[in-house]
Formats: structure tokens, sequence, C-alpha cells
């Protein structure tokens, strides 16, 4: 950096729009990602950075990558890897919460360091929600640890954060305006930085473990109306409690030669949600769908219930969901509450009558009218304004009846079934990629877009839930702001704050600056995304760091990791993914996250210091 570098009109421009940028994320005038292109347009209007390499962002290394990412974890999210995962955390680390922390939050940190932490979290949703129903351990007492573990996971490897992924092309923008004959900075790999992750993220498990019991709090379950609710409030609400089982008819049961309506009225029968008496296992079967030996039944009730059903009506009790695993899946299929409005066709019909299973594929477990809740002979209660039926039925069908003016659905719906025949050629492409990026020299879009392509190829996710997966926001956001950065670096701009900040630091040791430089991060990451502070901030870094004669990757990696110490304000994606199913509050945040991030600086500046 020259010596006594002076404001030129470019810069004064540069550091307009950069103060400007910086309000608008601050106070939230208008969306983040709106603010970002606005600002690539005025970048443009002003000339400070060329229209023919204004659009570049778009087709930018960081930004095909973060698609390619986004699509890879939602190609894992159908295939129904993550209830595996549930059953292996309920196995290994049973009903305590010392236990299932680490193991929930060691697996997202894990998964975060090779996909975007917030498609993490969001297939770790469906399970800690799951587990919180079994265990009972509050949903509150989970969701803080596995969120801030995700983000600390995304310093695993550089393709688990968006700063990260973004950080070599910034490095590779910073070598263009070196001067002639200055040593260029190299690029990281994809595990140059997974010693400081690591560390990162034991520290993470290890502060919630020793210190959760006073910080997380205790709250209620999710919100009314989550198909994620647990089975406490449908026993406490309507008195459905129970599990679900399969019953094998065996040659001497007398439901032989039965319709599934006449097997209903048994007595002491539980709740008859699917069959397979053909080919194919089906929910919601027709009333008058014949019961034949070897039918398999998928019911729900206690296991007492079941027992003594079985046990009267000669069917045997099978050991596993074998037939219905897959059906039963919560991300599947689930209980939701569906309204009959004024003026539905159905009023006035009974539920035989409507005949809900057959063209709905919906089966009634109760019906709460008006306070009052029904669950004996519902084949026969006539439907009236306002009826609230406790249903079961897969998400698929659900969406379908949602559709209907003769519902309203008050239960929000996840997204589309599963695809358990996928998981081999998901996991396939998704270690491809992961090699790839490895062991090959190919750019680290191209190694991931390979994964997300094959992914469509193959079924796993068609194209349209391809282009739904992807977080156009943060898309457009990131591709926006890239050019911001490179205004800084033509401009001179970078150096000059790097020249201004050293005369205030004087001549402070190389450990105070990194201190004050990884604090900056910090504060800039609370109040802006964590893109729009890495772009802004490592190009001064770096110019602080040649002026100092200190390493100055080591200085742009250290802003890169500091702009995912967000754990104050929920204000990072992960932070407001779970702010609401864990019924979260400000003060919450602010009273777990403060420690939290002053342990991952110190954490994080110890390791960057011993690994470079």
């Amino acid at each position: 950096m020259e010596a006594g570098l002076t404001l030129t009109g470019d810069m004064m421009l540069t550091l307009s729009v950069l103060a400007v940028t910086i309000c608008l994320f601050v106070f939230e005038v208008v969306r983040v990602d709106i603010v970002a292109i606005c600002v690539m347009v005025m970048l443009g209007l002003l000339g400070l950075v060329p229209g023919s390499e204004l659009f570049d962002g778009f087709a930018s290394n960081a930004v095909i990558s973060i698609i390619a990412v986004m699509i890879l974890g939602a190609g894992l999210d159908r295939t129904g890897v993550m209830s595996v995962v549930a059953k292996f955390i309920l196995k290994v680390g049973g009903r305590t919460a010392r236990k299932i922390i680490p193991l929930t939050s060691g697996m997202v940190g894990g998964i975060s360091g090779l996909m975007q932490n917030v498609g993490a979290v969001a297939l770790f949703l469906p399970v800690v929600s799951r587990i919180s129903s079994r265990t009972e351990i509050p949903l509150s007492y989970l969701l803080m640890p596995l969120g801030f573990c995700a983000i600390m996971g995304g310093t695993l490897t550089m393709v688990g954060s968006s700063p990260l992924i973004l950080l070599n092309d910034l490095i590779a923008a910073s070598n263009e305006s070196l001067p002639p004959g200055a040593e260029t900075m190299e690029a990281f790999h994809l595990f140059d930085v997974t010693l400081i992750g690591l560390a990162l993220l034991a520290s993470g498990i290890t502060y919630f473990l020793l210190l959760g019991k006073w910080l997380l709090p205790v709250r209620g379950e999710q919100l009314h109306g989550s198909p994620a609710r647990t089975k406490t409030y449908f026993k406490d609400v309507y008195g459905i409690e129970g599990d679900v089982f399969e019953l094998l008819v065996t040659v001497d049961s007398p439901m032989v030669g039965m319709t599934v309506g006449d097997a209903e009225r048994l007595p002491g029968a539980p709740r008859l949600l699917g069959i397979r008496n053909t080919e194919e296992p089906r929910l919601a079967p027709p009333s008058d769908e014949m019961i034949w030996v070897g039918t398999v039944l998928g019911v729900m009730g206690t296991r007492e219930v079941v027992g003594r059903f079985a046990l009267d009506n000669q069917c045997r009790v099978q050991p596993h969901l074998r037939t219905f695993g897959g059906l039963f899946n919560p991300s599947r299929a689930g209980i939701s509450e569906v309204v009959i409005p004024p003026g539905s066709k159905l009023i006035g019909q009974s539920i035989g009558e409507a005949r809900l299973r057959k063209r709905y594929g919906i089966s009634v477990l109760a019906i709460n009218r008006r306070g009052e809740i029904l669950t004996d002979d519902l084949r026969d209660q006539v439907m009236v304004t306002g009826d609230c039926l406790v249903s079961h039925s897969t998400w698929r069908d659900l969406s379908a009846v949602q559709k209907e003016r003769d519902f309203i659905v008050a239960t929000d719906i996840p997204k589309e079934e599963q695809r358990p025949q996928k998981v081999k050629p998901a996991l396939l492409f998704f270690a491809i990629s992961i090699s790839m990026i490895i062991f090959t020299d190919f750019r680290l879009s191209i190694a991931l877009l390979v994964g997300a392509v094959g992914m469509v190829l193959t079924g796993v996710l068609s194209m349209d839930e391809a282009y739904e997966s992807v977080s156009w926001k943060t898309v457009f956001l990131l591709a926006s702001l890239i050019p911001l950065g490179h205004a800084m670096e033509r401009t001179g701009t970078a150096a000059w704050i790097a020249q201004e900040a050293l005369d205030i630091l004087g001549n402070m040791p190389d450990l105070a600056i990194q201190i004050m430089l990884a604090i900056l991060a910090t504060v800039f990451t609370l109040v802006m995304s964590n893109v729009g502070a890495t772009t802004i901030l490592v190009p001064i870094a770096i110019s602080i760091a040649l002026a100092t004669g200190a390493n100055p990757v080591m200085y742009a990696l250290i802003i890169a990791l500091s702009t995912s110490n967000a754990f104050i304000l929920p204000t990072h994606q992960v932070n407001a993914l779970i702010m609401g199913p864990g019924g979260y509050t400000v003060a919450d945040f602010i009273k777990a996250g403060t420690g939290m991030s002053v342990v991952f600086l110190v954490v994080m500046l110890t390791m960057v210091n011993l690994v470079f």
C-alpha cells in the first residue's frame, strides 16, 4: 500500500455507497436483497464498476457453489436420510439431554461443514422435534445448541458457509490489485480450516454441556397449528394416544372376510389407518375394503389396546414396522386438523356417507365440536359447520384437501413426502461431489454442480423442486454485493480505510489488530448479512496486513470466520429459523449468545495463530 494515500472522488463515492448500504442493512428499511440489487445498479450508474463486469457476480464460483449446495441439501432431505439419523440418536443417546445435545449438535455441525448451515438445521428440525416428543425434553432446550453448533460447523470446510465460499473469490480479486512484483496470495483448499472448525464446534458443545442448565430456557411446545406437535397435545386435547403397529391377519382370525368398516366396529378396536392386502400398502383404506388371510393392518393405539385386540381376533403383532415404515414416516404422513367451513357440501353428511377415506385419503380420528371431543361411532357422526376433524393422512393428500373449498386445513403442511427409494443415488452423487472437491482440481462450483445435476437426472429431485430449494434471496444478495467489494479494490477505498485504521491503531501488536478486526466483523455480522460483512471487510483486512507486514491470508480468514460469530441476536438465518419453533425471545439469544461469542473469538484467534 502506498504511503500518504489521499481521498479521490471515486473513493468518496464508494464510501458513500458503503455507508448507505450499511445503514439500510442495519435499519432494514427495505429487504436486504433489494438493498444489494440497488447497490449493484448504483455502482454501475456511478461508473465505479465497469458495465461489462457489473453482473459477473451471478456467474461467480461462490454463487454457483451456493446454488449447488442448496440443491444437494434438498436432495438429501427428500430421501429421508435424516429419519435414519433420528433413530440412531435415540438409540445411542437414550433420553437424557446430556447425551442428546452432543449427538444432535455434533451431527448437525458435521453436516454444516459440507452444506449450508441453514439447510443443515432445516434438515434436523423434524429430527429434533421427534426426539423432543419422545424424550419429553423441551424443544427450547435442544434447538439453541443445535443452531449455534450448526453455525460453528460451517467453519469445518471451505464450503460450509457463504463467507468461506466467497473468501477465495475475494482473495483472487485482491491479487489482481496487488502492486507489480508482489507475492500473490494462495487460495484455501477444502480442509485448510478443519482444525479450527473442530475446535470451535467442540467449544460450542462443551459450552452448553457446562452452562446449558443456566442459559437455556425451558419453554412450552411448538406453536399451535404445527404438524410437529407432540403426542402430548393430541392426548390432552383429543384423547388420542399410542403408537402405530402392524397386525398380520392369520387364517384363524374372525376378521377374514370382513370389511374395514366391520373390523372397526369390533370391541376394543384400535384406529385403523392403513392396509396391505395387495402388493402396495395404502393409508386411509375405504370402509368397504375387504380383509383376507395375510392382510397387514396399520393401526394406532397403546400397546395394551393393540395387544388385547390382536389376541382376541387371532392377529399377530409384527415386531417392527416393515410394511408401513415408509408411509408412517412423520415427514410423509401424520395427524392434522381440518375444519368444515360454512357452505361446505359435506355439512349434513355423516363421516361414513362422505367417504372421506376413499375420496380424500384422510382417516378421521376424532371430532372437536365446539369444545366437545367426539371419538365414538365416528362413522355415524353428521358433520356441522365448524367441526374440527382430527385426521391422519399423507401430507400429499392433505395438500390436495387444502385446495378443496369444502375444507379448511388448520395444520401447516410439511414439504412433499420423502423418496426413500432414492437414498442410494442421493448419497452417491453427494459422495461424488465431495470426492471431486477433495481429490481433483476442478473448481468448487463444477464439483458441486455434478452432484446437484446427478440428483435431478436420477429423480431424487424434479427440476422444479431444485429451483424451489434455492434461496434466491441469498443468491441475489451475494451476487449483487460482489461488485461492491470490486469497487473498494478498484478505487483504492479499501487501501485508504486500512491506512486510516493503522493511523488510529498506531503501533499496536499483531494480536491486538487481529482482535480488533474480529470484533469489527462480529459487530458487522450482527447488524447485516455475513456475506455483506465479508465482502466489505476482507479487502480492508488484506490491506491492513500488507501495510503491517502481517499474513494477509490469515487476516482475510479471521474476517471470514468472525462473520460466523452471530449468536447474540436472532439476525443470522439459522437463529431466525429456530426462534419460532423454540419459542425464543431476543433476551434468550443475548443471554446465551454473549458468552458464546466470547468463547468463539478466543478459540478462533488461538487456533488461527496456531495453524497459520
